[in-house]
């Protein structure tokens, strides 16, 4: 096998060296710099740091293997989230998108990381921070910036916006505070019906853990034990008040009281993805819900509306980019173990800018919804029906 690769390794630094450049690959978007695949380290393992339990007398483990693959594909997606999220800051700044507009960027862990613990088959429901979920569940950085600014090509045609993206198994950004909760609970029950041996990862903030209908939802999934895994993304400011001055107990991951729980690093992608992994075996062993609080940031504001800085300060911002940035963490193992070189993750950095600038492109010059479809979707597999529009002459003819 050794041989095998450092024969790879020879041809495509011959290849590199003719060509006078680094050799790229389109599909995964893997870039080989001159020294070969075989110099680089394959694999390695990491410390990673200890969840806090609620109710299990084991948690998951202390260390998690990482692959050279893996390692790659995680920096480019969150590179891909980090810009594509950037890049709405600033299509939102010149009135290009319009409406609500709540960003990502610095949670980039959270999502990668549950992604890298469950299967594509698996289900997922957030709130309205849902740009990086709709990526990560198949969607496309064209798809959700057009959607963001109302085109034709968006991942819902252009009328759902910021808070309404939908993807296979991916049930959306929804924007009413805590509803996906229930939805998501919901869902559990259909896989559980269906022995499926899936399950349904349910996402809301800590602004909305003190909903009701979430004690409620709880409550239902203990008792019916239900394949889920509530993850409360607490980034420490629910809009603009910090937690400590909204929650009589801002140990969220023991709220589920008979639910067991674990309170994970939210910035570190790897203890992100084994205590989902963890999470998602307890699942599907039949023994119900687990509660996940995933400790973690985000850089700007609640929505666009919000500058972030008058509720916190710029140098606590500034604390947290320098010290636990998710992208920077993973950069630093990669390098500090030999995985990749420099030029490669500059490829890397190069490739996905250049995406984000096509994609950005192409959802400033893609036409808006004729008005003619504007009613189009409300229902699925039914009968055409006329709907009134703004005054009681106007009528639209809605399909499937």
């Amino acid at each position: 096998m050794q041989k095998m690769l450092s024969i790879i390794g020879n041809v495509l630094r011959g290849t590199a060296s003719k060509n006078g450049a680094e050799v790229v690959s389109e599909g995964a978007r893997v870039v080989l710099s001159s020294r070969g695949y075989a110099d680089f380290t394959q694999q390695a393992t990491f410390d990673i740091k200890m969840c806090d339990l609620h109710k299990f007398e084991e948690g998951p483990p202390l260390q998690a293997v990482l692959t050279r693959e893996q390692g790659l594909q995680y920096y480019r997606t969150m590179q891909m989230m980090r810009r594509m999220e950037l890049k709405a800051d600033q299509l939102y700044k010149q009135k290009i998108i319009r409406g609500f507009c709540h960003l990502y960027d610095g949670q980039e862990a959270c999502a990668v990381g549950i992604e890298g613990g469950i299967t594509p088959s698996d289900h997922l429901i957030t709130a309205y921070r849902a740009h990086g979920y709709t990526l990560l569940r198949g969607g496309t950085v064209k798809e959700i910036l057009a959607e963001l600014t109302g085109r034709r090509g968006g991942i819902a045609k252009g009328k759902g916006g910021s808070m309404h993206m939908y993807t296979k198994h991916f049930y959306g950004g929804n924007g009413i505070v805590g509803a996906q909760v229930p939805l998501g609970a919901g869902v559990a029950l259909a896989c559980k019906y269906m022995e499926n041996n899936e399950l349904c990862v349910c996402l809301y903030g800590d602004g909305a853990a003190n909903q009701g209908q979430i004690f409620e939802t709880y409550n239902m999934a203990a008792l019916w034990k239900l394949p889920c895994i509530f993850i409360c993304e607490n980034n420490r400011y629910g809009m603009g008040t910090p937690v400590e001055r909204s929650a009589a107990s801002t140990e969220y991951y023991k709220r589920g009281d008979y639910i067991p729980g674990l309170r994970v690093d939210g910035m570190d992608v790897l203890c992100v993805r084994e205590a989902t992994k963890f999470a998602a075996d307890h699942c599907r062993a039949g023994k119900g819900p687990v509660l996940m609080e995933l400790q973690t940031y985000r850089y700007h504001g609640h929505s666009m509306s919000d500058p972030g800085v008058s509720y916190r300060t710029r140098e606590e911002i500034q604390e947290v980019r320098s010290k636990s940035d998710p992208i920077s963490m993973l950069k630093d193992r990669i390098l500090q173990n030999n995985m990749a070189s420099v030029e490669e993750l500059k490829e890397i950095d190069i490739a996905v800018r250049k995406e984000i600038e096509d994609a950005a492109q192409y959802a400033t010059t893609d036409p808006e919804p004729p008005l003619e479809e504007l009613c189009n979707h409300i229902f699925h597999n039914e009968a055409p029906l006329d709907v009134r529009g703004t005054n009681p002459w106007t009528k639209f003819k809605s399909h499937s």
